[in-house]
């Protein structure tokens, strides 16, 4: 078993910065890839961004490149997302996940899940 708790999110104007947090525990914590997705309402929960189990390797979704960093604390067990230049479409719930030992930009290869935090960009 692995769990996930996330901190971080809230209202923001657009053009302004977030950043959110995941602290993992967990036996087998290490052993799998940190990702974060995000659900719009009415739509899919898409993956956003990834770091790989050697805690370097990053993966993003085109939609974020160049916007969004996703950094793995690897001595505190706690991933990263820090978003800048928000828009509108980046409203969603975000969610911290694991379970899978490669990176995978489907949701449903994810096992473990944290309680989702809201983000709202306002314009």
């Amino acid at each position: 078993q692995v769990q996930l708790v996330q901190s971080g999110g809230g209202l923001v104007q657009a053009g302004t910065s977030v950043r959110l947090s995941c602290k993992a525990s967990g036996r087998w914590a290490n052993h799998y890839v940190l990702a974060w997705l995000r659900q719009a309402p009415g739509k899919d929960r898409n993956f956003v961004a990834a770091v790989g189990r050697d805690g370097s390797s990053t993966y993003y979704a085109d939609s974020v490149k160049g916007l969004f960093t996703i950094s793995k604390d690897s001595a505190e067990h706690t991933v990263s997302l820090q978003m800048n230049s928000l828009e509108s479409d980046d409203t969603a719930v975000y969610y911290c996940s694991t379970g899978t030992p490669v990176v995978s930009q489907i949701s449903r290869q994810y096992v473990y899940w944290g309680q989702g935090t809201q983000v709202t960009v306002s314009s």
